[in-house]
């Protein structure tokens, strides 16, 4: 039988609607895996339910991390957040490593894991970490726009065999302190962490790019999509 692999809900506040982006869900069931979109809750027996039934948990992209999570008020203008996605994500979060269930962070998703298990963020990379590094790029978001360093002997590296990883890049937060017990596996070039992981946990990944973007003819994204479910 296929494992489910449970996806939070993109959230268009305009629309007041969840949404998804096909290369989430093109990524699981290319793995083998059956992907399917978490509701926009906080009933927290709901969402441990859910997390029960699945094989792994994907942490999509989307809105800003609320700099409330990690003890800071959001600059004026700035920061655009969802916190009742926040919210949820804390508590699936929280069900998914006491279960030990495979976690995968994607854009919003590492900064999200990192700030929810004690660690901070750059708000605004262009306020807090300017740089001539192209990290918020335009359409289209299927070409690399920089390249990552690996860290040797991390778990990404192991997988991908090499050093050097050219990522699409589309954020304008990021990783700024390491949450404990998350450890970098990538940097860009102006030194922002790009990848991250959890030892202690079965298996806790995240990456700051958009392997779903460059699904269709990138290996290395194959290969660190939920396929290590």
């Amino acid at each position: 039988m296929k494992p489910v692999v449970g996806i939070m809900p993109l959230w268009d506040e305009e629309k007041n609607s969840i949404w998804m982006l096909p290369g989430y869900m093109d990524g699981i069931a290319q793995a083998g895996a059956v992907p399917i979109i978490f509701p926009f809750s906080n009933d927290k027996d709901e969402i441990s339910r859910l997390v029960h039934i699945c094989g792994g948990i994907l942490f999509t992209g989307g809105q800003d991390v609320s700099p409330r999570l990690y003890g800071e008020e959001p600059l004026d203008g700035l920061v655009a957040c969802c916190e009742k996605r926040d919210a949820m994500e804390t508590t699936v979060l929280k069900i998914s490593m006491e279960l030990d269930k495979p976690v995968l962070g994607i854009c919003r998703g590492i900064q999200f894991i990192n700030a929810a298990l004690g660690g901070t963020l750059y708000q605004d990379l262009p306020a807090q970490h300017p740089s001539d590094i192209r990290h918020h790029q335009h359409a289209p978001y299927d070409v690399p726009a920089h390249d990552v360093e690996l860290i040797r002997d991390s778990p990404l590296y192991e997988c991908l065999k090499t050093s050097t990883l050219p990522v699409n890049s589309y954020h304008h937060q990021a990783v700024k302190k390491n949450a404990p017990g998350l450890e970098a596996m990538a940097f860009s070039p102006d030194g922002l962490v790009e990848a991250m992981y959890m030892p202690s946990q079965k298996f806790l990944w995240a990456v700051q790019w958009h392997p779903e973007f460059i699904l269709d003819f990138h290996l290395f994204s194959r290969r660190n999509l939920p396929i290590l479910f």
